[in-house]
C-alpha cells in the first residue's frame, strides 16, 4: 500500500473512534442548503461555511461549474431531499483559469501523462499514449471569474427543472483572504420569484 492509503486508513480509524452519534443524522440536510463549489484542495466549505456534518450538501467539480451532473444533483438535493437555498462559490486562483478548451484537448493528444505548466504556459511530455476524445468535451474553463460565476448562476435559474422560489446565490472565495465576496449580478440574476 501507499503512504498516501495508510494515512488515510489511520486518520479513517481516528474518525470512527470519535464518530459518536453522527449515525443518527438524518438523510436530508438540516439546514435545508447546498453548495457548488470547486474541487481545489484549498477550499474546505465546512470551514468557510460553517458546516458541521449533516447541515448542507457540498457539490464538487473542477472550478465549480453549473455542468449538467452539478445541476442534476442540486435538483436532486431539492426534489428528493429538501434544500431550499443554493450557493455558487468559484474562488481566485483557479486553475480553470490557466488553460482553454484547446489546450486541453492538445494536451491529452499528446499523452495522458500529467503536464507540466511554467511561465510560457502548459507543456506535455508527449509520451505518446495520447488521445483525441479531449477535444470534444467542453472542458468549461474560466476567462473571467465574476462573469463565470454569473454565468453559471443564470444556467441553474434557467432550467426547466429548477424551481423558481429557490435563491441562488453567487460567490467568490477569496483564497488570500478566506473571504466570501458576493457577485451582485449573480445573485440578482438567482433571484427567488
Amino acid at each position: 500500500m501507499s503512504k498516501i492509503v495508510d494515512e488515510v486508513k489511520s486518520a479513517n480509524a481516528e474518525y470512527v473512534s470519535n464518530f459518536g452519534d453522527k449515525g443518527d443524522l438524518p438523510m436530508p440536510p438540516g439546514r435545508q442548503f447546498a453548495i457548488l463549489t470547486c474541487m481545489d484542495a484549498r477550499l474546505d466549505p465546512a470551514k468557510y461555511a460553517g458546516l458541521a456534518e449533516g447541515d448542507a450538501h457540498v457539490i464538487r467539480n473542477a472550478g465549480g461549474r453549473a455542468s449538467d451532473d452539478a445541476i442534476r444533483s442540486l435538483v436532486i438535493s431539492y426534489k428528493l431531499l429538501g434544500t431550499r437555498e443554493w450557493f455558487v462559490i468559484h474562488h481566485t486562483d483557479c486553475g480553470m483559469e490557466t488553460f482553454t478548451t484547446e489546450i486541453m484537448g492538445d494536451l491529452l493528444s499528446g499523452s495522458l501523462k500529467t503536464a507540466n505548466v511554467d511561465a510560457t504556459g502548459w507543456h506535455d511530455s508527449n509520451a505518446g499514449g495520447g488521445t483525441t476524445d479531449g477535444k470534444y468535451i467542453n472542458w468549461l474553463t474560466i476567462s473571467d471569474n465574476a462573469k463565470s460565476v454569473v454565468e453559471d448562476v443564470e444556467r441553474i435559474r434557467s432550467n426547466s427543472m429548477v424551481p423558481s422560489d429557490i435563491p441562488i446565490y453567487g460567490y467568490i472565495y477569496d483564497c488570500k483572504t478566506g473571504e466570501l465576496v458576493e457577485i451582485p449580478d449573480a445573485t440578482a440574476a438567482g433571484k427567488a420569484s
